[in-house]
Protein backbone atom coordinates (compact mmCIF):
# COMPACT_ATOMS: atom_id res chain seq x y z
CA UNK A 1 0.00 0.00 0.00
CA UNK A 2 1.48 3.37 -1.11
CA UNK A 3 1.53 5.77 2.16
CA UNK A 4 1.76 9.78 2.20
CA UNK A 5 4.19 11.18 4.36
CA UNK A 6 2.71 14.18 7.05
CA UNK A 7 4.02 16.41 9.62
CA UNK A 8 3.45 16.34 13.50
CA UNK A 9 4.29 18.22 16.29
CA UNK A 10 4.41 16.73 20.04
CA UNK A 11 3.81 19.30 21.66
CA UNK A 12 5.46 19.93 25.65
CA UNK A 13 6.75 21.66 28.37
CA UNK A 14 8.33 21.39 31.70
CA UNK A 15 6.13 22.40 34.02
CA UNK A 16 6.39 21.87 38.24
CA UNK A 17 4.85 18.72 37.80
CA UNK A 18 7.00 17.87 35.21
CA UNK A 19 6.94 17.23 31.38
CA UNK A 20 3.61 17.49 30.21
CA UNK A 21 2.51 16.75 26.16
CA UNK A 22 -0.72 18.75 24.67
CA UNK A 23 -3.04 16.71 22.98
CA UNK A 24 -5.98 17.90 20.49
CA UNK A 25 -8.77 15.92 19.30
CA UNK A 26 -9.28 15.05 16.04
CA UNK A 27 -11.98 16.94 14.31
CA UNK A 28 -13.67 14.02 12.93
CA UNK A 29 -13.71 11.61 15.24
CA UNK A 30 -12.89 13.18 18.95
CA UNK A 31 -9.78 11.16 19.27
CA UNK A 32 -6.54 12.28 20.84
CA UNK A 33 -4.03 12.75 18.23
CA UNK A 34 -1.04 15.40 17.63
CA UNK A 35 -1.24 18.72 15.58
CA UNK A 36 -0.48 17.43 12.08
CA UNK A 37 -0.44 18.00 8.74
CA UNK A 38 0.82 17.67 4.98
CA UNK A 39 4.58 19.30 3.90
CA UNK A 40 4.43 22.85 2.66
CA UNK A 41 5.95 23.69 -0.25
CA UNK A 42 7.45 26.57 0.73
CA UNK A 43 8.25 25.71 4.54
CA UNK A 44 11.05 22.92 5.92
CA UNK A 45 8.99 20.24 7.60
CA UNK A 46 10.14 21.77 11.37
CA UNK A 47 8.34 24.51 10.27
CA UNK A 48 5.41 23.03 8.58
CA UNK A 49 4.97 20.86 11.70
CA UNK A 50 5.02 24.47 13.67
CA UNK A 51 2.36 25.88 11.59
CA UNK A 52 0.36 22.94 12.01
CA UNK A 53 0.45 23.39 16.20
CA UNK A 54 -0.64 26.99 15.50
CA UNK A 55 -3.78 26.56 13.26
CA UNK A 56 -4.70 22.81 14.96
CA UNK A 57 -3.68 24.15 18.84
CA UNK A 58 -3.06 27.81 18.98
CA UNK A 59 0.82 26.80 19.72
CA UNK A 60 3.53 29.06 19.48
CA UNK A 61 6.99 27.54 20.64
CA UNK A 62 10.35 26.23 18.49
CA UNK A 63 10.90 23.26 17.41
CA UNK A 64 13.61 21.79 19.55
CA UNK A 65 15.72 18.92 17.87
CA UNK A 66 15.32 16.52 15.19
CA UNK A 67 12.70 14.47 14.35
CA UNK A 68 11.53 12.11 17.18
CA UNK A 69 10.61 8.87 14.63
CA UNK A 70 7.45 8.18 12.64
CA UNK A 71 4.45 6.74 13.06
CA UNK A 72 1.76 5.28 10.63
CA UNK A 73 -2.19 5.22 10.88
CA UNK A 74 -4.52 5.16 8.18
CA UNK A 75 -6.67 8.29 7.04
CA UNK A 76 -10.12 8.12 6.76
CA UNK A 77 -11.41 9.64 3.39
CA UNK A 78 -14.46 8.55 3.32
CA UNK A 79 -16.61 6.31 5.20
CA UNK A 80 -19.31 5.38 2.64
CA UNK A 81 -16.67 4.46 0.18
CA UNK A 82 -14.81 2.59 3.10
CA UNK A 83 -11.66 4.63 1.78
CA UNK A 84 -8.70 5.22 3.57
CA UNK A 85 -5.37 6.52 3.31
CA UNK A 86 -1.83 5.11 4.96
CA UNK A 87 -0.32 7.82 5.69
CA UNK A 88 4.03 7.69 8.16
CA UNK A 89 3.91 10.75 10.08
CA UNK A 90 7.40 12.13 11.11
CA UNK A 91 7.43 13.85 14.44
CA UNK A 92 9.00 16.88 15.54
CA UNK A 93 9.90 17.95 19.04
CA UNK A 94 8.07 21.55 20.05
CA UNK A 95 8.45 23.23 23.15
CA UNK A 96 5.19 25.54 23.73
CA UNK A 97 6.24 29.08 24.75
CA UNK A 98 2.42 30.37 24.39
CA UNK A 99 -0.74 29.06 24.28
CA UNK A 100 -3.60 31.30 22.16
CA UNK A 101 -6.85 31.36 23.51
CA UNK A 102 -8.20 31.93 19.84
CA UNK A 103 -6.53 30.53 16.34
CA UNK A 104 -8.00 28.89 13.42
CA UNK A 105 -9.12 25.63 14.70
CA UNK A 106 -10.52 26.48 18.35
CA UNK A 107 -14.31 25.98 17.55
CA UNK A 108 -13.76 22.60 15.67
CA UNK A 109 -11.21 21.10 18.53
CA UNK A 110 -10.22 20.62 22.34
CA UNK A 111 -6.93 20.82 23.65
CA UNK A 112 -5.91 19.33 27.03
CA UNK A 113 -2.32 18.71 28.70
CA UNK A 114 -1.39 15.46 29.98
CA UNK A 115 1.39 13.30 31.59
CA UNK A 116 3.30 11.70 28.91
CA UNK A 117 1.99 8.26 30.65
CA UNK A 118 -1.51 9.08 29.85
CA UNK A 119 -0.89 11.17 26.85
CA UNK A 120 0.65 7.85 25.43
CA UNK A 121 -2.53 5.47 26.59
CA UNK A 122 -4.91 8.24 25.28
CA UNK A 123 -3.47 7.66 21.41
CA UNK A 124 -5.05 4.67 19.51
CA UNK A 125 -1.39 4.24 17.38
CA UNK A 126 0.99 1.80 19.35
CA UNK A 127 3.92 3.69 17.63
CA UNK A 128 2.99 6.97 19.07
CA UNK A 129 2.45 6.30 22.09
CA UNK A 130 6.59 4.64 22.24
CA UNK A 131 7.55 8.08 20.58
CA UNK A 132 5.99 10.03 23.57
CA UNK A 133 7.19 7.61 26.15
CA UNK A 134 10.86 7.42 24.48
CA UNK A 135 10.77 11.26 24.69
CA UNK A 136 9.65 12.04 28.09
CA UNK A 137 12.65 9.70 29.00
CA UNK A 138 14.93 11.29 27.62
CA UNK A 139 13.68 14.74 28.72
CA UNK A 140 13.87 13.08 32.52
CA UNK A 141 16.91 11.57 31.89
CA UNK A 142 15.68 8.11 31.76
CA UNK A 143 12.75 7.89 34.10
CA UNK A 144 9.50 9.08 32.38
CA UNK A 145 8.19 11.54 34.85
CA UNK A 146 5.19 9.56 36.81
CA UNK A 147 2.77 11.42 37.92
CA UNK A 148 0.76 9.34 39.93
CA UNK A 149 -2.10 9.75 38.15
CA UNK A 150 -4.46 7.71 35.85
Amino acid sequence: MESRLQLAALCWNEGKDGTKILLITSRDTGRWVLPKGWPMADRSHADAALTEAWEEAGVTGTVDGPPLGRYSYDKVLSREADLSLRCDVEVYPLRVAKLARKYPEHRQRQRKWFSPEKAARKVDEPELQQLILAFAARETGGASGTDGQS
